[in-house]
């Protein structure tokens, strides 16, 4: 072998080395990104990983679901467990269709994130008739009873903050009502009826 064709050889080798060190930094750079984005904890288990296989407590059942870090509970409950009388409409905690009950208190769970809800236990407008018998809550029962919404998109979240409210204050003025659920807002602007429908409803279950 000649020196010019050793020269050659050994040129290409180290092109050859140069090439190949630069896909491996590639690939790692790569791989390091998707586990930031994605949230997959690495071997070494990073600090701040999120564990993404959790158990919530939802309407009384314990549901096992693969929820990502940055997941809202809106999303969660819509997407992945089907319950979709959780309504999206704002997406932005300003409208309270998406209001959930945790632990009793009413939440926008649209700005809730699922990870936070694990060991609590969560209500939805699905939760709250009676399992066995299909009855409707109080609240419920006195929407049907009064016909108090038009399009009734709103209507969840707003049966859902007045179950919240009515269990601190299960006798209150209009007034008061109209305060408790003042979170929650009607495209329609039907307001009137729907306090009427929430104050029937409170009435079933002082009754109840």
């Amino acid at each position: 072998m000649t020196e010019d064709t050793r020269q050659a050889v050994s040129r290409r080798t180290f092109i050859k080395g140069v090439i190949a060190a630069g896909a491996v930094a590639s690939s790692s750079a790569y791989l390091f990104r998707a586990t930031a984005l994605h949230g997959q904890p690495s071997a070494a288990g990073p600090v701040g990983s999120v564990e993404r296989l959790i158990t919530l407590t939802v309407n009384g059942q314990e549901r096992r679901i693969d929820v990502m870090p940055q997941e809202t509970l809106a999303m969660t409950l819509r997407y992945k467990l089907g319950l979709t009388g959780t309504k999206i409409g704002c997406d932005r905690a300003e409208c309270g269709a998406c209001t959930v009950l945790i632990d009793e208190v009413p939440y926008y769970s649209c700005s809730f994130l699922t990870h936070r809800a694990r060991g609590k236990k969560v209500v939805t407008i699905e939760g709250l008739a009676d399992s066995a018998t299909g009855k409707l809550s109080p609240v419920q029962q006195g929407v049907v009873d009064e016909q108090g919404f038009q399009c009734a998109f709103c209507m969840p979240g707003f049966v859902m903050a007045a179950t919240g409210y009515l269990k601190t204050n299960p006798s209150p003025t209009r007034q008061e009502l109209a305060h408790g659920v003042s979170g929650n807002l009607c495209r329609c602007q039907d307001y009137d009826k729907i306090l009427t429908a929430l104050m029937r409803g409170a009435e079933h279950m002082r009754n109840a």
